[in-house]
């Protein structure tokens, strides 16, 4: 009796072996398909052997699209904060290393600010509180991968915030509801209204606004203020140009407590608001497509010594590959691509909308300058002195006339350069969009006009309407944003 009930035992154990056998069988097919698919890529390629990690890897990277969010808003808002909180819920950063921030920033008795310790990492960002240059950060939801771009909100430091807000997709306005913050960040002067306006002309298409500091005892998740915030920011995002239904999205949370952030919100904690989470609605944006078969451009934002020059950017179009050759605009340097690098991780390409660290041959890193653009050899960038450009006139200094001869520094992409208006060709009716028929020799704030721009440097721009994100600026005197732009037209000879 024992022994037949054994045998059956070893018959079932057997059975279940040979179950267990049919599954690497299964793997096996996926991985014959998977090595059909990287034998067509080889065939296309006409590359050596590569491996299946690799293709694994692309498949794996070409799944999820890639997203950067930038955080803006006042001072003090709690950007750095959400930053932290959103690294923290998606399991970027260990408890451990939050229990240490916690014990730092008691010992500087600032109990509040050790979420913003993940985002500002040098030491004189953490004594103020304050963020001074953009921080950066990886995370992923199910559909996306996300690079977080926490830019400073302090006045003195908004062309770093320009920098940081081109290079991203999608904006998070950080507002604050406690009482009082709101009004300051808000009022003139107030870094809320500059940052939605660059924002804005810097190509951000979509804004998440999100109401922080909603468990903070003046406001204790009261609706009353969030519609009061609500209904005051619509009319001036309305003003600055953003579509309220379409690419605007209003959510309340809390950065410090995590609330709202990953998962909805307790009824009981908020009983009135039904909407998504701060993820969901991340996860929902729609962004529009680039071409990756487009000419490449990367504004080069950022380069150093490391075995070659390596060079940072962002990919506005195209693709770019191991083995490539590019050029360096404006000062023509033909260079060889060596590696690709995209989240620290080395890739064989990779398209538009990425943040790479390329490597190259070729070139010194002191012949490079931010501002540069890496593009394509078949059709370079236009590199120019002069630009004819549409602009609009936002508030200028006190006893300012914007006429010819007007002085600015001027903001494009990753170029930061100085700028003389040579000519005012036109004025624009802002009702009609048409031009107006009287000449023009100077013009107030909220003017539209359309006039000729000419730098010291030879730079890199295009047409806006080629290329928005190359061909969007500002103009920027003494701290203060004067007027947004776009790239109209380029004197023709040098698009050669």
């Amino acid at each position: 009796m024992d022994i037949e009930a054994e045998i059956r035992e070893l018959q079932l154990d057997s059975a279940e072996d040979n179950n267990g056998v049919i599954n690497p069988e299964v793997a096996d097919t996926e991985d014959v398909e998977m090595t059909d698919k990287v034998e067509e890529g080889k065939k296309d390629d006409g590359k050596s052997q590569v491996g299946d990690a690799e293709a694994l890897d692309e498949m794996e990277t070409e799944k999820k699209r890639h997203l950067n969010v930038v955080f803006i808003g006042h001072v003090d808002a709690g950007k750095s904060t959400t930053g932290g909180q959103i690294l923290f819920l998606s399991g970027q950063v260990d408890d451990r290393t939050i229990q240490k921030y916690e014990k730092e920033a008691k010992d500087k008795s600032r109990e509040s600010w050790y979420m913003a310790y993940i985002m500002d990492t040098n030491e004189e960002e953490r004594v103020k509180g304050k963020t001074v240059e953009v921080g950066r950060a990886h995370f992923e939801t199910e559909t996306t991968r996300f690079t977080i771009l926490d830019a400073p909100g302090h006045k003195s430091y908004v062309p770093n915030m320009i920098s940081g807000a081109a290079q991203a997709d999608i904006g998070v306005l950080v507002i604050s509801a406690r009482k009082g913050e709101f009004e300051t960040g808000y009022e003139r002067g107030g870094q809320t209204r500059e940052h939605v306006q660059l924002a804005k002309t810097l190509g951000v298409a979509k804004l998440l606004v999100v109401v922080n500091k909603m468990d903070d005892p003046t406001v204790n998740w009261s609706k009353e203020r969030y519609d009061e915030i609500e209904s005051k920011m619509i009319p001036f995002l309305k003003s600055s140009g953003y579509n309220v239904k379409k690419d605007v999205q209003f959510l309340p949370i809390s950065g410090l407590l995590g609330s709202n952030m990953k998962t909805r919100l307790d009824k009981n904690i908020c009983p009135w608001w039904n909407g998504p989470c701060l993820f969901e609605a991340l996860d929902s944006v729609q962004v529009p497509l680039r071409d990756p078969k487009g000419p490449f451009r990367m504004p080069i934002l950022d380069k150093f010594k490391d075995m070659g020059t390596v060079v940072m950017g962002k990919v506005e179009s195209g693709s770019v590959r191991e083995g490539d050759s590019l050029l360096v605009m404006p000062n023509k340097a033909q260079v060889k691509v060596l590696a690709v690098y995209c989240d620290e991780n080395k890739v064989r390409c990779a398209g538009p909308g990425e943040n790479l660290r390329v490597r190259l041959s070729g070139i010194e890193e002191e012949d490079i300058l931010s501002g540069f653009v890496l593009s394509s050899v078949v059709k370079p960038i236009p590199a120019i002195t002069e630009f004819t450009a549409q602009l609009q006139i936002l508030e200028l200094l006190e006893n300012a006339i914007f006429t010819a001869g007007y002085k600015a520094v001027l903001h494009i992409h990753s170029v930061v350069e100085e700028c003389e208006i040579v000519e005012l060709l036109q004025q624009i009716d802002p009702k009609t969009k048409k031009p107006m028929k009287k000449k023009v020799l100077f013009v107030k704030n909220g003017a539209v006009v359309v006039c000729r721009v000419q730098v010291n440097n030879s730079i890199c721009v295009e047409k806006f309407s080629d290329f928005p994100q190359l061909g969007r600026f500002t103009l920027r005197t003494e701290g203060k944003t004067v007027a947004v732009g776009k790239v109209t037209d380029l004197p023709s000879s040098s698009s050669a």
